[in-house]
């Protein structure tokens, strides 16, 4: 309730919620960067990330001044409870932008730390000084190609050309031959060297203590952070559900203390995005039509159906708005499904031992408040077996279990059950027939179906025409032998009891007689042959 009051402020404020949704977008994941503080291996990035957050959250809550719920109201009173201190200290010890890795230097602001400072002005200073001596050492030598340079290798060098080696003065220092040149090293050189190589160092160093002195001092906020992260968390979620209500017209669900589902023009999420005209359907579950038998062709919509009233079901439950025209849930504590066939081949479990497992499961745990959706139980072996466990199973639910349920399935039997059961209703999905194919309209209607369209669906899906025709021929054959017979009675009512043949009643009695006072170790197995053909020829005329 909370959050749909949430997500209903928020759309009465399109101003605010575009605003909140803009500076979201700008916002770094908090918990992620608090967690690595916590953990002490948070690079310079997330810091700088965290500042930007933290500089944020004045602006997210001038945006949610203007909603009220007690949900925003409790996130908008954690925002406003943020120390500045910590957004204080980040601003002066991190760089705007600052480096990838603490290793390469460059995370520490300018500013920060006075012997950072120090070291960084001998490091800065480098070019200007070499430039000077390369100057310097020009006018006083008289060669004019001198250069004054550096590498990683050899570090600080004065490079003079093979044909000027006659003007280096006696205080040079030879340091590398090259095939054009000779490299040397002055007192004075060596001096700035050992400075500036160590400055270098020792400001690393000290930028590496630094910031992990800085990771200590801004674990005391971890706590902080977390609350802080977890707000914009929820804001984020309730501006995202509010836009996509809007965009997808989803209702705002209803909640009953009477147990039942009813929704009005109910629809599924994926489907509809995925099909031109997509057809929304009612669903009345209620203590008077607990459970419902769904019949129809395949692909006539039974599965979406199912799925959508679940789906719907579960977003009303976690506070989201619901593709339907409106929703009114009652009280629900489960939701249990049996949809789909697959097999555990590691756990040596076949597609209906899988299936059985899951029906058991729901069997055993499911009440009046659970949500129960099973698609085409009964499937995974014998027809008769499977029709008989599927009708136990609907039988249970409806009068054990006594769950809100939607039952598919192909078994035409079941549609019988509304007769012997309370709370059990048909319904079906319609198709219309036309020339030699079908329509499916997808649209649900009480009653049961009148058949499957097994044959129609299997040509849709390219079955080849000499196949479909042979599958005729041998449907026509079992319709006349009998074995679809429209006339059939009830495949579970008791079986009638023959009247008994009194005559057939004398012959049993006489022939028990004759057993009885037979010897038959006393017969040879000549006699006991011919005794067996006689009793053959008695029984079986």
């Amino acid at each position: 309730m909370a959050r749909h009051d949430a997500i209903d402020t928020l759309q009465t404020q399109p101003t605010a919620m575009e605003a909140l949704a803009a500076l979201l977008k700008r916002c770094a994941d908090a918990e992620r960067i608090a967690t690595r503080i916590a953990l002490t291996n948070a690079r310079p990035r997330d810091l700088s990330a965290l500042r930007d957050t933290l500089a944020l959250l004045p602006e997210i809550n001038t945006c949610l001044d203007r909603l009220s719920t007690p949900l925003i109201d409790d996130m908008r009173e954690t925002l406003a409870a943020v120390d500045p201190q910590w957004l204080e200290t980040l601003r002066r010890a991190i760089k705007e932008e600052p480096a990838t890795h603490l290793r390469d230097g460059g995370v520490i602001a300018d500013g920060f730390d006075a012997q950072l400072d120090e070291l960084r002005a001998i490091d800065r200073d480098c070019g200007a000084f070499l430039m000077a001596l390369e100057q310097r050492e020009k006018e006083s030598t008289g060669i004019s190609t001198l250069k004054v340079e550096y590498n990683r290798v050899h570090g600080f060098y004065i490079e003079v050309t093979h044909a000027q080696a006659d003007k280096v003065p006696e205080h040079y220092r030879r340091r590398q031959t090259l095939k054009n040149a000779e490299r040397y090293i002055t007192p004075e050189l060596k001096a700035f060297e050992d400075k500036a190589l160590s400055a270098q160092e020792r400001a690393l160093s000290r930028e590496k203590y630094l910031f992990e002195q800085l990771l200590v001092l801004l674990a005391g906020a971890v706590p902080e952070l977390q609350k802080t992260a977890r707000a914009l968390a929820q804001i984020d979620v309730l501006t995202d559900l509010a836009q996509r209500a809007l965009d997808l017209d989803l209702v705002r669900p209803q909640f009953s203390q009477t147990p039942g589902l009813d929704i009005k023009a109910g629809r599924h999420f994926v489907v509809e995005q995925q099909v031109e005209n997509f057809i929304p359907n009612d669903v009345v579950l209620d203590p008077t039509r607990r459970l419902l038998i769904v019949t129809g062709p395949n692909m006539g919509g039974k599965s979406t159906y199912m799925r959508q009233t679940a789906i719907i079901a579960l977003l009303a439950y976690c506070g989201m708005f619901v593709p339907a025209q409106s929703a009114v849930i009652g009280p629900l504590d489960a939701l249990y499904t049996r949809i789909g066939a697959a097999d555990d081949l590691a756990g040596g479990r076949s597609t209906f031992m899988v299936e059985m497992t899951e029906a058991a499961l729901i069997l055993n745990r499911a009440c009046e408040h659970s949500l129960v959706l099973i698609d085409e139980i009964g499937r995974g072996t014998s027809t008769f077996d499977g029709l008989a466990l599927a009708w136990a199973i609907a039988h249970r639910l409806a009068s054990v279990n006594r769950s809100l349920s939607l039952f598919a399935t192909h078994y035409f039997e079941l549609t019988a059950l509304p007769s012997e059961l309370d709370g059990c209703a048909n319904i079906h999905f319609d198709v219309v027939e036309h020339k030699k194919g079908i329509v499916f309209l997808h649209s649900v209607a009480d009653g049961p179906a009148s058949q499957s369209y097994g044959i129609q669906v299997a040509r849709l899906a390219g079955v080849p025409p000499d196949t479909i025709r042979l599958a005729h021929n041998y449907l026509s054959r079992l319709e006349q032998s009998g074995f679809r017979d429209p006339h059939q009675g009830d495949l579970f009512a008791p079986r009638p009891t023959p009247a008994p043949d009194h005559h057939e009643t004398r012959e049993h009695d006489a022939l028990l007689a004759e057993l009885e006072t037979l010897d038959v170790d006393a017969l040879s197995p000549r006699d006991a042959l011919a005794c067996l053909y006689e009793l053959k020829k008695r029984l079986i005329p």
